[in-house]
């Protein structure tokens, strides 16, 4: 039970029936100061019940109220404010979080699903730096969704369909070579593709063959089929490189070609409601009464499209699913769509749409410019993620030579790098992406947390932590560590509330500064009765921070 809730019991038994205890505690606030108190509860709604003042209420408040959480409440104007029991409090939660370890502000099991769909690259494309944003974000809001509680399905919706494969058939046709693709799928597909452009260019038939080598495909032509299913295969085994660098994982590969033979349903659903019009050839769902434009349905020539495909998605994924929540990890320049999808739905008559969220994003830049060019030539992620980890394991060599399991430690760091840099800013804003800033030790970066969990991690190896429960303590740095501590279970349910991963790495960060100065002031390992109590301390911090990074994809290492 949270202590906004104990304080609002106790006021609950001197205020009585005019406001109930959720109310109160709805109410509590947390003083700017710490000279005013830990906790506080505005008069300002009792005036019109009890016929006085809010500051005469707060003092007669005050008076009557007696807990022993509270070692003193004072009125501060029309404000009660409680001091809590520094011993008691701070006791409760550091053995709480050492009873409870990685369980701690885990939330009970809902039985309900989140779906999240995330990642979702192109097929025979490289996975580049503009696919890192959707990655992690969608990891890190799935792993937060189950800390909540709640059963996950992370969906990678590839792209796996579409009128560049016919194209990259009769490339591979004529220009291909088995052996090249086999070996190095993704760059030799690319190659192929390119080619194929560059060559449209004086010969512009090959587009119709593309086109048709494509109504082959989507004929079921056994060789087309055969190639696709190669090119797929290939592409995957790439990207699981990838995913396994970063630690993400997928309970679902349901791509574009998945929805197939389940858009026709879609259109004869529209049909049936007569909400399908026809505008210049094409079919279309107006929105006009929603202030959008048309959501197209059918091409001129029949072919259906994004957003059919996207509403036999969200169909089968409830059905399949039933899910309370369904999230897209999609960039902001894809809002309107998203708009386009959530009314047709609505149209349709399905209510589980009000769970549906785009969740958008900014842009990853460089030097304040897209970052989708490096010397004229995509940038890709797997190489990103290499490079930090050299960068990573050259920082290990300088500070620790003799660090054990060096290569591990720097892969922990390297891609927990580039991960934390992305998680830390508000996702909707646009990140600048500087390899050797996100790898300092110092700062608002990944490094600093994990060094911070590895030092206190030395000081429980050092000090010979038994595994002692905390005995108490009520100086200030050590107040200030449990009550960030005390504050994990409330950022966990923000998080998810908002679908917003920057408040747990916010939050880790203040952790970590928070122990960094209790551990300059505190002399943790002086040999005397209280040393294992400090040592427990330092426990809980390593539990919650190691914790608040896997939350966020992001290892911690136990030494650096």
């Amino acid at each position: 039970m949270s202590y906004e809730r104990k304080y609002a019991e106790a006021l609950s038994r001197v205020i009585g029936e005019e406001l109930t205890i959720d109310q109160i505690e709805a109410l509590i606030e947390k003083p700017k100061h710490e000279a005013h108190g830990d906790l506080a509860f505005p008069c300002f709604q009792l005036a019109k019940a009890y016929r006085k003042a809010p500051v005469m209420i707060a003092t007669d408040i005050a008076n009557e109220l007696n807990d022993e959480l509270f070692t003193k409440v004072e009125a501060a104007g029309p404000y009660v404010n409680v001091f809590l029991s520094r011993d008691v409090v701070s006791k409760e939660i550091i053995n709480t979080v050492l009873d409870e370890k990685s369980d701690y502000a885990t939330h009970a099991t809902r039985n309900e699903t989140i779906v999240t769909d995330f990642s979702s690259p192109n097929i025979a494309k490289p996975f580049s730096m503009g696919h890192l944003r959707s990655t992690v974000i969608g990891n890190a809001i799935n792993q937060i969704a189950r800390k909540n509680g709640y059963d996950v399905v992370g969906v990678n919706h590839l792209g796996d369909w579409g009128t560049q494969f016919g194209k990259l058939m009769v490339a591979y046709k004529k220009w291909g070579d088995e052996e090249a693709v086999r070996a190095n799928p993704i760059s030799e597909l690319l190659k192929l593709y390119v080619h194929f452009h560059e060559e449209v260019k004086t010969q512009p038939e090959l587009e119709d063959e593309g086109r048709a080598w494509f109504k082959k495909l989507e004929d079921g032509n056994a060789e087309a089929t055969e190639l696709w299913q190669w090119f797929r295969d290939e592409s995957l085994k790439e990207f699981q490189k990838v995913y396994d660098l970063l630690g993400v994982k997928f309970e679902s590969f349901n791509g574009e070609a998945f929805y197939n033979d389940k858009m026709g349903r879609v259109v004869e659903m529209l049909e049936a409601k007569n909400l399908l019009v026809e505008s210049e050839g094409a079919m279309v769902v107006s929105l006009e009464d929603e202030n959008l434009p048309p959501c197209l349905i059918k091409k001129k020539d029949g072919a259906t499209l994004y957003a059919t495909r996207d509403l036999a998605a969200a169909i089968y994924r409830y059905e399949t699913y039933n899910f309370v929540q369904a999230n897209y990890v999609v960039g902001g320049e894809q809002a309107l769509h998203f708009k386009q999808l959530f009314s047709v739905l609505r149209k349709l008559g399905y209510d589980f749409v009000d769970g549906m969220h785009h969740v958008p994003f900014g842009l990853i830049l460089q030097e304040g410019k897209k970052m989708s060019t490096r010397k004229g030539r995509i940038v890709l992620l797997e190489e990103v993620l290499k490079e930090a980890i050299e960068k990573a394991q050259g920082n290990i060599e300088q500070k620790n030579p003799d660090l054990a399991n060096a290569q591990d430690v720097a892969r922990m760091v390297g891609v927990g790098a580039v991960v934390f840099h992305d998680l830390k800013n508000e996702r909707i804003n646009n990140i600048e992406f500087d390899l050797d800033s996100m790898l300092k030790f110092e700062g608002e970066t990944g490094p600093y947390v994990q060094y911070t969990n590895a030092r206190a991690n030395s000081l429980l190896r050092k000090g010979n932590y038994d595994g002692s429960p905390f005995a108490g303590a009520e100086d200030d740095h050590s107040w200030n560590v449990v009550t960030m501590l005390n504050a994990f279970p409330h950022v966990i349910t923000r998080a998810h509330e908002r679908r917003e991963p920057s408040i747990i790495s916010r939050y880790v960060l203040d952790l970590a500064q928070a122990f960094n100065k209790y551990y300059g002031h505190v002399r943790v390992l002086e040999d005397d009765a209280g040393k294992q109590s400090r040592l427990a301390l330092v426990k809980a911090v390593t539990l919650v921070l190691t914790e608040g990074l896997r939350l966020l994809g992001v290892e911690a290492p136990g030494e650096m």
